[in-house]
């Protein structure tokens, strides 16, 4: 009797062990356990693409912030836009984090899918109708009647323009396969069709690229954009709520946004339409230069032709009235530094120039981030070195970081006031205009990354 009830429980415990391999790990077992987080994506402007070998987007940014959070490494799965919930709900990846177009609709049908459910918003977002300048946009909805609207399959923007016309206005939708936003819009601007949807903030972000589309009816309030994680795993939920807290409270969040959006609702449709024409028109005279140039300093030749651009429009008579010419408004001192005797001929210019960018940027080698280091070298070429280094002090005599561009927005503007510019060495200095020339170059460069 005793030997059977030993060969019971014996029996018992195998089963009892068996059974356990069959019991699925979770979301977060699983990255602890291989040291890897799979963030979901598509190739898009605003979520995830490569640059110069490096992947960069706000959404990228964001979830490799979450992986440090975790402590484990960050892996991308791209399966394309049509793929993405199936490769979530087949445990090819972790969360999907792709952007408005395919994820904020769905928090209104939670209920009707259960495969997947959403975490806390990190963002608002808003679609609107996108068009050509030259076309009159509707002005209500019962003005959509008889139009046809292209978007992509799947996505939040179909949903919504569904909703539209069950609510009983008789639109047109043409569905895209695995097309980016990006892509429709470019197709509205070339008048290809005449209307998708996008949201605003990647609307505005698209009229750098695009400058001839029109923002036009909202389509939808303000709504939450969160990840997308498996239903069935409220820990990993938890885990993913409890990280977007974290970076939203300590304002990492803000700073990416910042990165990636800061003043894409400011436009200048002329001067925009103007850079885009002389793109093709003035930059192939002097690209090779640039490029050769950069190459040897290791500037990113688009940031340095965005910055010739802004000194001059490609110009090589160009002269201000303060005296500085050519293409990087050199003065005669820094043209004397650099040795060149002609500051109209446009390679003594761009040789002299970027030379000089170069010895800038030697200057703050206390600022081990490239990017920062660039602007405010940047800074420096516009406003002087000194001016800088004093807003750096007056930065610091606030507390914050004298390293970062984002303090010296707001103390660069100060050497106006007189209680600040008389506590610095160098004193007075209009320091509003390197934060709007920065502000400037940056979105000539995104213009010429995207292009290219």
């Amino acid at each position: 009797m005793v030997v059977a009830c030993i060969a019971l429980t014996l029996v018992c415990a195998e089963v009892k062990k068996s059974s356990n391999l069959f019991i699925k790990p979770t979301t977060l077992h699983r990255i602890k356990k291989t040291g890897t987080l799979r963030m979901i994506t598509a190739r898009a402007i605003n979520s995830y693409e490569i640059y110069r070998g490096k992947p960069i987007g706000f959404e990228y940014e964001m979830a490799r912030e979450f992986a440090d959070y975790l402590n484990v490494r960050l892996e991308m799965v791209t399966p394309g836009w049509n793929q993405i919930y199936r490769f979530l709900e087949q445990d090819h990846g972790d969360f999907i984090a792709a952007g408005p177009g395919i994820i904020q609709e769905q928090y209104q049908n939670q209920g009707q899918n259960k495969s997947h459910t959403f975490s806390d918003p990190y963002m608002t977002v808003q679609y609107k109708l996108i068009h050509h300048k030259l076309i009159y946009g509707p002005s209500n909805l019962e003005a959509l009647a008889g139009q046809t609207i292209h978007v992509r399959r799947g996505t939040a923007y179909q949903m919504k323009l569904e909703q539209i016309r069950r609510d009983g206005i008789e639109i047109g939708i043409v569905l895209h396969d695995n097309t980016p936003t990006m892509e429709l819009i470019q197709m509205v601007a070339d008048r290809e069709i005449k209307y998708t949807v996008a949201d605003v903030t990647i609307a505005n972000l698209n009229r750098r690229y695009h400058p001839d589309i029109a923002l036009g009816l909202d389509l939808s309030p303000e709504k939450p954009l969160g990840w997308a994680v498996r239903s069935n795993d409220p820990e990993f939920l938890n885990t993913v709520n409890d990280f977007l807290a974290d970076i939203k409270s300590r304002g990492i969040q803000q700073k990416i946004y910042k990165k990636y959006y800061s003043d894409v609702e400011t436009f200048d449709y002329y001067d925009v339409k103007k850079f885009h024409q002389r793109i093709d028109t003035r930059l192939p005279d002097y690209q090779e230069i640039i490029q050769q140039e950069c190459r040897e300093y290791g500037f990113d030749w688009r940031m340095i032709a965005a910055v010739v651009y802004q000194e001059s429009h490609y110009n090589p008579q160009a002269r201000s009235r303060t005296g500085v010419r050519g293409l990087m408004q050199v003065t005669a001192d820094t043209a004397k530094e650099m040795g060149i005797d002609n500051r109209l001929h446009p390679e003594q210019s761009l040789r002299a120039g970027i030379r000089y960018l170069a010895k800038l940027y030697q200057r703050f080698e206390e600022i081990e981030d490239h990017h920062q280091r660039l602007l405010f070298t940047l800074a420096s070429y516009n406003i002087g070195y000194g001016h800088v280094r004093d807003a750096q002090v007056l930065a610091e005599n606030h507390g914050w970081n004298k390293n970062r561009w984002a303090s010296l927005e707001k103390t660069l503007p100060m050497l106006t006031k007189v209680r600040y510019y008389r506590t610095v060495p160098n004193g007075y200095a209009r320091g509003w205009e390197p934060v709007h020339y920065i502000k400037r170059i940056l979105t000539y460069y995104d213009i010429l990354r995207q292009k290219a």
